[in-house]
């Protein structure tokens, strides 16, 4: 066991007028098994290349373990696995590679095929497995599940829950809540440290920001309280001291030194009053900075003319001399959320491109509705580049809704003015997300919203389908999201 510690960390990419971290400091334990999380394009990637040491910074982290990250950049990918793996770990020791393969149930056949011929969900299991065999490191592990089917997630979840040592980046609950001990949190002003997972985590956040929310209006119908209470004192003392200068209804002259020492209680209190009213003010000002912005997010579904949109009956796909699914038989009918499971490879995204109206070699029956509009996200962003604006007028929706709803996902006014190509992986695909929920369509079809997406999102996007019940088709490899908003599920 040791200590990696992190004392004013401060850093901004050169160019940029905004620091990503500013005097942050904390300290982890190597034996740790930490979930990080925070909102798209907060800075968790940043940060594991700056243990890594890619980019210089003011402040000072120290650690006496070696940080390797994961996906592992692989150079000659035509090269047999084995190459690869000696590559990543030149001391490593067959029985134990075999010990960790099996464990994440690879067969011994890959070792022994080019690198590019694994799958994506071969080739994550295989470079965590050679990973874990480095001794005296702690590993950095970055959104592994991207290219995992459900079945995969679990396999791999269950595998880093035998494990410790590492930082994983992953916006799926269910898989953080298997695997970690400790939440490491990016948050609006701060970066915290908390013990246990992640549904822990945002347990102890709901309490805290149910608190300061009301806090914060016990302090805002205080501060007005005192205001109006120090106005009014304040207007009783200029009183009684206008009175000073005049007689008494006998004609006497009026005890100036009394009517001056009542005039200076009052002000004193009216001060006293100020003062309360600062230091509410002041209490007021340290609450509801890391508060997410969480507003909802609207569709507008256009009603199709018929009950029935879509039906597929006895479908299969081929591509060449590959069959790559058999006998599919389901119906799309209005107002059903439709997850579409299966393990990579199962056809999935090919089904949901012939739904769309590709071009896709099918036997069977398939009848799409007349005049279906159909609104698709696809897997792929690295088609987006440009402008938003541009890109608004250039996809037909209205540009000001466009960027209301990436506001509400926690897109800052900054972003607004970069080009789309910058953005990160998260921000991409929310991108595509408001884009869609901008059209004016009968039926979403969505492959794959979620990946890169944060976890706050995720729960928006969550309670908008919810809420407005669009007809959806979906794949999916989010299990809690699945489980939360499906209302039937095909499998492939």
């Amino acid at each position: 066991m040791s200590l990696i510690n992190v004392n004013n960390l401060t850093f901004a990419y050169e160019g940029s007028f905004d620091n990503i971290f500013e005097n942050v400091s904390f300290q982890i334990d190597t034996d740790w098994k930490l979930g990080f999380t925070g909102r798209n394009g907060r800075g968790k990637t940043t940060f594991l290349n700056l243990l890594l040491g890619k980019y210089e910074y003011s402040g000072k982290i120290t650690a006496h373990v070696s940080f390797e990250y994961f996906p592992f950049q692989v150079e000659n990918k035509e090269n047999q696995t084995l190459d690869i793996i000696q590559d990543m770990v030149p001391d490593y020791q067959l029985w134990e590679l075999m010990r960790e393969l099996s464990l994440l149930q690879v067969s011994e056949d890959v070792l022994y095929r080019p690198f590019e011929t694994l799958s994506n969900g071969e080739q994550t299991k295989v470079m965590l497995a050679a990973l874990f065999l480095k001794e005296n490191s702690f590993l950095l592990i970055d959104e592994p599940t991207n290219h995992l089917d459900m079945h995969a997630r679990e396999l791999v979840s269950d595998y880093l829950h035998s494990k410790s040592g590492y930082i994983l980046v992953s916006h799926d609950r269910a898989f953080l809540d298997n695997c970690v001990d400790h939440i490491l949190s990016i948050n609006r002003t701060n970066i915290e440290v908390q013990k246990g997972n992640f549904s822990d985590w945002w347990e102890n956040k709901q309490r805290q920001d149910n608190y300061e929310l009301a806090e914060n209006e016990k302090l805002k119908k205080d501060i007005k309280r005192l205001s109006d209470a120090a106005k009014r004192t304040s207007n009783w003392s200029d009183a009684v001291e206008k009175t000073k200068n005049g007689t008494l209804n006998s004609g006497l002259k009026v005890d100036k030194g009394y009517i001056g020492h009542k005039a200076a209680k009052m002000m004193q209190r009216s001060k006293s009053i100020e003062k309360r009213q600062q230091s509410a003010i002041d209490d007021k000002s340290k609450l509801l900075k890391n508060i997410e912005n969480q507003d909802s997010l609207k569709i507008a579904q256009l009603a199709y003319h018929k009950n029935q949109m879509a039906e597929l009956e006895k479908v299969s796909i081929h591509y060449g001399e590959k069959l790559v699914c058999s006998d599919i038989n389901f119906t799309i009918e209005q107002g059903e959320r439709i997850a579409l499971a299966g393990k990579n490879g199962s056809g999935k995204s090919s089904i949901l491109k012939l739904i769309c109206g590709e071009d896709i070699d099918h036997t069977g029956t398939f009848r799409k509705g007349s005049q279906l509009k159909i609104s698709y996200v696809s897997q792929d962003t690295s088609h987006l580049k440009g402008n938003l604006t541009d890109f608004a007028r250039d996809s037909g929706i209205d540009e000001s809704l466009f960027k209301s709803i990436l506001r509400k996902l926690d897109f800052s006014r900054v972003q607004f003015e970069k080009d789309i190509s910058a953005f990160s992986g998260g921000q991409k695909k929310k991108v595509l997300i408001a884009k869609s929920l901008c059209e004016k369509v009968h039926l979403h079809i969505w492959d794959e919203p979620l990946n890169f997406i944060d976890v706050i999102s995720r729960m928006q996007i969550e309670e908008l389908l919810l809420e407005h019940s669009p007809t959806i088709l979906f794949v999916e490899h989010d299990r809690e999201f699945c489980n939360n908003i499906a209302t039937k599920i095909v499998e492939l």
